[in-house]
């Protein structure tokens, strides 16, 4: 290319890298991110008040350290997250969509060609990424809280972190298939007593089930002595007479007495979805049922349906806030604010009364789990296929 002396050049813009969000969307994003924020805000801030009027009183009566008790408050907190982020998307959407409802900005951008379900796309993708948040924090971040608080708890009261062992619990090795039961365990934490340990088949056709009445733990080994051996043919007949004998077995995963003991924590929030759902096969496998194995089974389907329900919140939200937005601006704003808190209240009690359901065995407890979200989300399409056409 040819230049001219004495002259320079232009140097060559750089090429973008980051494609630039459409007007619309960073319009509608910049409405959606100021309320979301003071909700969420509002909803923790909520919870913590909430419980620290309960800790108030081993603070006055108890004489418990102020930052213990903090620590409790502080680290209870993030198990408020999975319906905190559903009520802020909730409560964003009511008022965002209601204020461009309001100044009738929606039924300008719809004159011009828009449909609502594209002006729509913004929120439902954040929806979809508050969901995914929601998740991850309530398995990764929740359990670990959670555990530091109660454990923080029994400091206050019992001055102790060491949590009590319920006597009975189960625990499965998802290594190896094996699925062990303890009666109970000693003061000094390597005896254990009345000890099952159930084995499928894996290297033989018969399953086998170890029974004793002591065990101790060496380091991640539980050596079990006069332990009876009874092996069962794949009919479910013995195979021959039982075996009286000594048995080592190694802990799952190689673990030490107190990850094994701390690993079966009777609070199912202190645990994530993998260690829960090994628990409920745990059960199970021992033909273990009725009402406890129930709420496990709902707790671990809420794990995934509380997150989600972020999601279904802005499904419902949009096409009601472009409905009440259309009384005016004030009236539209007032009534976001109540909705908001009236729908929650009313996912409440649904998730109380199918719950409940649940627990009974008078419903599936995966399906009443589910069940708010499947009927919130069913009205909130419905209005959003009546707003669309």
């Amino acid at each position: 290319m040819a230049t001219v002396p004495g002259v320079r050049a232009a140097p060559l813009a750089p090429a973008r890298l980051v494609t630039r969000i459409p007007i619309l969307d960073a319009y509608i994003l910049r409405e959606l991110v100021p309320p979301f924020f003071f909700a969420f805000g509002a909803y923790l801030l909520f919870w913590f008040v909430n419980i620290f009027f309960l800790a108030a009183d081993y603070i006055i009566n108890a004489h418990a350290p102020v930052f213990l008790v903090l620590r409790f408050l502080v680290f209870r907190v993030p198990q408020s997250t999975p319906l905190a982020f559903p009520f802020a998307c909730l409560f964003a959407s009511l008022l965002a969509f209601g204020r461009l409802a309001g100044d009738n900005e929606l039924n300008a951008i719809r004159t011009s060609g828009v449909t609502f379900v594209r002006i729509c796309a913004t929120p439902l993708l954040c929806g979809v990424a508050i969901f995914a948040l929601s998740y991850y924090v309530n398995e990764t971040i929740a359990p670990v809280t959670t555990d530091l608080s109660t454990r923080a708890f029994y400091q206050i009261v019992y001055h102790t972190q060491e949590l009590p062992v319920v006597p009975g619990f189960f625990r499965k090795d998802d290594s190896t298939g094996n699925v062990f039961y303890v009666g109970n365990i000693s003061d000094d934490k390597k005896t254990l007593t009345d000890v099952m340990i159930f084995q499928n088949a894996t290297t033989s056709p018969f399953k086998t089930v170890v029974n004793a009445s002591t065990g101790i733990v060496v380091g991640s080994v539980l050596h079990l002595v006069n332990a009876r051996v009874t092996q069962f043919k794949p009919s479910g007949e013995v195979n021959g007479d039982a075996v009286q004998k000594t048995v080592d077995i190694g802990l799952p995963l190689g673990e030490t007495i107190d990850q094994f003991v701390n690993s079966t924590s009777n609070d199912p929030y202190s645990v994530n979805s993998k260690q829960l759902r090994s628990q409920i096969n745990a059960m199970q496998a021992t033909g273990q049922g009725g009402s406890a194995l129930d709420v496990l089974k709902i707790t671990l389907a809420q794990r995934l349906s509380f997150p989600f329900a972020a999601f279904i919140a802005v499904v419902l939200a949009l096409p009601l806030a472009a409905q009440i937005g259309r009384k005016g601006k004030n009236l539209g704003t007032a009534l976001g604010v109540a909705l908001s808190v009236l729908l929650l209240f009313v996912y409440y009690l649904m998730m109380s009364a199918f719950s409940a359901l649940g627990k009974n065995e008078a419903m599936n407890p995966y399906l009443a789990a589910w069940a708010p979200n499947i009927i919130m989300g069913a009205v909130g399409t419905i209005l959003f296929w009546r707003v669309e056409h």
